[in-house]
């Protein structure tokens, strides 16, 4: 597996083991591939002395300004270093984090199956990852809620707002034409 994230597993720094989590958080809503590896369990030692020993960011914390080792947690792929949390964190802000893993690009664009449950326990819609979907499709929407089916047709809603203020006069009751007009101009009219 290429993705690892050495943790620690038995931290007492609150913000590490925070870091630890969001890392794995990010990695997981990415849906990308990752090992764990926790330096702290037994066993581990050779682990923990490569982390130490690759790692060239300290992985600094508020309460840890000057640590003597690096802190978890670290990422690698494979066996080459990636950095620390604050690397992880900006290069995910950045929208880099293919990059800053060091994965190799991917042409393929996923899309995840999803279902909608209702409380009824119907399933209402399935998206099959492997047929196209097309941004432009002439389906109208259906929305179902307890067995009561609602259907929007978009083109309604374009005429409805493209009506001109000339369509709304059409309802009045045609005014006379010296009603309309201002005072000044009855007075015009005459003399």
């Amino acid at each position: 597996m290429g993705v690892k994230v050495y943790i620690s597993g038995i931290s007492g720094n609150k913000e590490v083991k925070k870091r630890q989590q969001r890392v794995l958080m990010i990695l997981d809503s990415r849906n990308i591939k990752y090992s764990v590896v926790d330096i702290t369990e037994p066993g581990r030692e050779s682990d923990r002395d490569y982390m130490q020993e690759k790692s060239t960011a300290l992985g600094v914390t508020v309460s840890d300004t000057n640590p003597r080792h690096p802190l978890p947690p670290q990422i690698f792929n494979e066996k080459e270093y990636c950095g620390d949390y604050d690397q992880f964190d900006l290069s995910n802000e950045n929208d880099e984090l293919d990059k800053f893993l060091k994965l190799a690009p991917s042409d393929e664009v996923k899309v995840s199956n999803a279902e909608i449950t209702l409380g009824n326990g119907n399933v209402e819609r399935e998206i099959d990852s492997s047929e196209p979907v097309e941004a432009d499709s002439a389906e109208t929407p259906t929305v179902t809620a307890d067995s009561t089916e609602l259907e929007v047709d978009s083109t309604e809603k374009e005429a409805e707002v493209e009506s001109t203020p000339d369509d709304a006069d059409e309802n009045e009751e045609p005014k006379d034409e010296e009603s309309s007009k201002l005072p000044e101009e009855v007075a015009d009219d005459a003399a």
